[in-house]
Order: C-alpha cells, then structure tokens, then sequence
C-alpha cells in the first residue's frame, strides 16, 4: 500500500499525525466530553507552536479559533461564514482532526443533497431479502457521527434546500435521530458525548437557499475574514504555492517579485482601492488567497513544463486570465484596465513585465 499512487490530498489527521500524537500525549489540560485533546492543545496545533515546533496552519486572531472551540464544547453547533476562499473548510478540518481524530466525516451541500445522503439509506438487496433491520442500513456521515460520537462537517449547507437543512433541527437540539423503518431501541438514535456539528457557507451563495430562524438559533455563527496584512498574505501564498508545487513534483517556484505583484493585484482587485488610495472597478470573480495561492501553483507549472523553468509577469497575466477570472468577459476587460492604470506607473521589473504582456486580454 506504501509504494502504491500518492493520495492528492491526504485528510488533516494523517497529514499532520505526528504533531497531533505528540500533543496527545503531552496533553494535561481539561478536555470537554469526548474531545481528543484540551482546547488549548487544538488551539497549538491550528495556530503553532514555536516551542514545540508546530508550524501555524490557519491565519487568524486566534479569538476565532477560541470562539469556534468554546461553540464546540457546548451543545450549539458552529457555523462559520465569509467569502470563498478565506479558508473556512480548511478550519473546518483543522477542527475535527483535532478535537475527534477524524475530519472525513463530510457532508457536501448541494441543490442535489438529499436527507439519504446526511442521515441513512438502504442496502435494497437486503431489505429485499430480510425487511429492515440495522445490518440492511447504509450509514451516512451524521448517522456515524452520532454514533461515534464525533464531528460532522458539513460544507456549503445553504445550497441545500430547505427542507434538508431542517431535517437537522431536532438532531441538533435533542441530539437524537429517529428511524422509522425500524422497531424498539433501533428505532432512536441518540449521539454519544463528542458529537456535533461544522457548518460552513460562503457570504456570496447565503441566498441561495436562506437558513430557517429556527436552524440558525441552534448554531453559533463566526465570520471568517480575508488576511487583513500584505506580508502575511504574502508569505502564505509563498508557502502553500511552494509546498503545492514540492507535492506535483515541481522543483521550483514563483520568484518572489512575482508573487509580491500577484497578491498585490489580488488585495487590489479584491477591495477597489489601490494602496496609495485611489479607487479602481472590483471583479465580481473571487479574487480571495486561495485563488491566489491556485494562481501561483498555475505559474509555477507553466513555467517548469512550458517555459523551461523562466517565471515571469506574463506568466501572471495568462494565469490570472485562465485561474482567477473565469466566463466573465467585463471581468477581463476589468483586469485590462487595472494593468493599464496601475502597473504601467510602477517600476519593479515584475509590474513592467505585467504591463507589457497586457495585450494578451481583450480591451
């Protein structure tokens, strides 16, 4: 199994299994009922700790990752919202790895999600063959959460209808879950300590489908907010790019200068104001640090297999052309404009080499 394909993405609990064993084991604070580990070991392991040399995963006033915890800990679910990209699954994961060992236990809202998916479904053949019983049950994630009593996730739930969603209110307030194709105690449910619930949804798609008054009083929300300081953007998307392009098998990334253009347009674009002030069109395309981190991995692929390994501003134009701004042709006319006004008055070699690849977007 050891020397078969690499796994794409490998689940937080098993990319990070050291860090999380050691703080396990070194553990001596309180822990609420059914928690791996104290919060204040979550709170290390997602936000680093220099002395044991855990390396900080999510960027944020750790007042988020503690507020998140005490939600956790209590019988309310957490529900994180903010704009795509701001790494609300991500938290999300950190959170679950964490607190039960387990983040794949994932439901992934949808306008096809159905009650089936969240809670459980059949094995027809035995059904067929035996009636209903607990060895014909097909459990989803919430049903093995409750059962384990672990964390379910469930991501983007506002593009669930409505009835889905509230097939989770008398889950989340009595922690039970009824089965009405069977008989006697099989026919409840009830979690065990340790169970909940992550919600996340995107600020953009929130009036997709509007979350229930009722459902929202089960859950605390927190707003997960864009890395507010250049420096930090810009050395996380330095990080996660290079270790992107270290796991495809690419031995090198952007040049610094690069990047530095590449999140510097992206805040730009991001907010419509420039950082000397001045007031410029946003695209409606999500010009968030995930897009961005996505953006660079792109150009330091362009450049390995295409470019014979030179990364320059033009790759950054045909990236952002192809990563970061998708169908949307006033997006591109937008993006024309901003290099047409900004980077022509800048004068790293990076913006000019931006500015004289601009033709490659329509005006």
């Amino acid at each position: 199994m050891a020397d078969g394909p690499k796994l794409l993405k490998p689940p937080a609990e098993v990319v990070y299994a050291k860090e999380l064993k050691m703080l396990e084991e070194s553990d001596d604070g309180p822990r609420p009922p059914g928690w791996r580990m104290s919060p204040k070991a979550v709170r290390s392991f997602i936000l680093g700790d220099k002395q044991r040399n855990i390396r900080r995963k999510f960027v944020a006033h750790a007042s988020l990752v503690d507020r998140a915890m005490v939600a956790l800990a209590t019988n309310r679910g957490l529900m994180l919202v903010g704009e795509p990209g701001t790494a609300k699954s991500m938290l999300s994961e950190l959170l679950a790895a964490a607190i039960c060992g387990d983040s794949t236990l994932t439901i992934q809202g949808g306008a096809a999600t159905t009650e089936d998916q969240i809670k459980y479904s059949w094995n027809y053949a035995l059904l067929i063959s035996e009636g209903p019983s607990k060895r014909s049950l097909v459990p989803a994630p919430l049903f093995r959460a409750m059962e384990q009593g672990k964390i379910v996730r469930f991501e983007e739930i506002t593009r669930c209808p409505p009835e889905v969603q509230d097939s989770l209110l008398s889950i989340l307030s009595d922690k039970v879950m009824a089965i009405g194709e069977l008989e006697g105690e099989e026919s409840m449910l009830f979690a065990h300590e340790g169970f909940n619930m992550i919600a996340t949804a995107n600020t953009r798609d929130r009036g997709v489908n509007e979350m229930s008054a009722a459902l929202k009083r089960r859950l605390n929300f927190e707003t997960v907010f864009p890395i507010p300081d250049f420096k930090t953007e810009l050395a996380l998307v330095k990080s996660q790019s290079s270790k992107m392009l270290e796991e495809a098998g690419v031995p090198m990334a952007p040049p610094e200068p690069v990047l530095e253009v590449l999140v510097r347009a992206f805040r730009e674009l991001r907010t419509g104001e420039s950082e000397d002030g001045a007031t410029m069109d946003r695209l409606s395309s999500v010009m968030s640090t995930a897009e961005a981190v996505s953006v660079a991995f792109s150009m330091g692929v362009r450049s390995y297999y295409i470019r014979d390994g030179k990364c320059t501003g033009e790759d950054l134009v045909h990236c952002l052309a192809g990563a970061a701004v998708k169908d949307n042709l006033e997006d591109l006319k937008k993006l024309r404009r901003y290099i047409d006004q900004r980077a022509g008055k800048r004068s790293s070699a990076a913006w000019q080499e931006v500015y004289e690849a601009r033709t490659i977007l329509p005006e």
